[in-house]
Order: structure tokens, then C-alpha cells, then sequence
């Protein structure tokens, strides 16, 4: 995704104005904002991410994967663990290990608990990338490095009242 065209004014609250004008203070012209404004920053924000993984022959997706493979007890998880761990649809994490295999960044071995299912091992490779990476996207603050610390707290708190909300995790 090409960086944006600097705009000289903010379209979202733009936007919270003319939807103010149309519907009225209680059709929840802030939340339509606050939602949008959330939206927006996730296209930045991935947009960045993709681009520093892109230097270690990733994506923030398979960055993610990695992440999570390093983060188990001896790099290695089943595939319907890491759909869920990772929040994404069983397709789709078969579509990001089979890629991370293809490039020598994890093995695909045989769950010797379960003869049907297959266990996803992160390789020295993939340890050297996840690193690199990790380097750099802390390196660049998450592309966050606006706000202070007192601020990303309060952020996350707010952001994981939002997942609370919605059931994304029991509380």
C-alpha cells in the first residue's frame, strides 16, 4: 500500500461532521470516528509492519507465526493451535506455515499425538528472521513512538476493554 496523500485537513473528522449534519448528535458520530480512526491505523500501521518484515522475507502475518512458534515451550505447536492462537481462520494459517516452509523457516513434521494432524517447527533460519525482525520493528517503536509510555497503557487498556466487549477472550 503506496504511503497516503497528505491531506490538508483530517477526513475522518470531516467525515464525523457531515455525519453529524446528516443523522444527528445520536447517531454516534464520535464512535463512527473512533471505529474509523482504529480502521485507518491499522492500514498504517500494517502497511510499516509489512514493509520492515519485507526486509527479512516476511510478512507481519508470518512474522507473527514465527513469533508465536519461539514463544512455545520447544518451538513447535499444532496447526489448529496456532489458528487460534494467531486468530485466524484454519486456512489461513496452513496458507502462512506452508509459505514459512517453502522458505526453509519452519518444518512441517508429523503430530506423533495425533497421526492425522501436523506440528509446524520453527528452524534456526526462522529464529535468525523473527530476530532481525523483531529488532527492527522494535527499533522503529511499533510505529507508535508518538505516544508515551503512559499513553500506550492507556491505549491498550482502552483498545482491550473494546475486546473484553466482544468476547475475544475470557477476562
Amino acid at each position: 500500500m503506496p504511503k497516503p496523500i497528505r491531506l490538508p485537513f483530517d477526513p475522518i473528522t470531516r467525515a464525523a461532521q457531515l455525519w453529524t449534519r446528516r443523522w444527528g448528535r445520536s447517531s454516534q458520530p464520535v464512535a463512527m470516528a473512533s471505529a474509523t480512526s482504529i480502521m485507518r491505523v491499522q492500514q498504517l500501521l500494517i502497511t510499516d509492519y509489512d514493509a520492515v518484515c519485507a526486509r527479512h522475507g516476511l510478512t507481519f502475518a508470518r512474522y507473527e507465526a514465527l513469533v508465536l512458534l519461539a514463544f512455545s515451550r520447544d518451538g513447535r505447536l499444532g496447526m489448529s493451535k496456532i489458528g487460534q492462537r494467531l486468530m485466524v481462520h484454519p486456512t489461513s494459517a496452513t496458507n502462512i506455515v506452508q509459505r514459512l516452509d517453502a522458505q526453509g523457516f519452519v518444518e512441517r513434521v508429523p503430530n506423533p499425538d495425533d497421526g492425522r494432524g501436523t506440528l509446524a517447527v520453527i528452524t534456526p533460519a526462522g529464529r535468525d528472521a523473527m530476530e532481525a525482525a523483531t529488532a527492527d520493528l522494535v527499533g522503529m517503536r511499533f510505529g507508535l513512538g508518538m505516544l508515551s509510555a503512559a499513553e500506550h497503557e492507556q491505549l491498550f487498556e482502552l483498545l482491550r476493554k473494546v475486546r473484553v466487549g466482544a468476547h475475544d477472550f475470557d477476562a
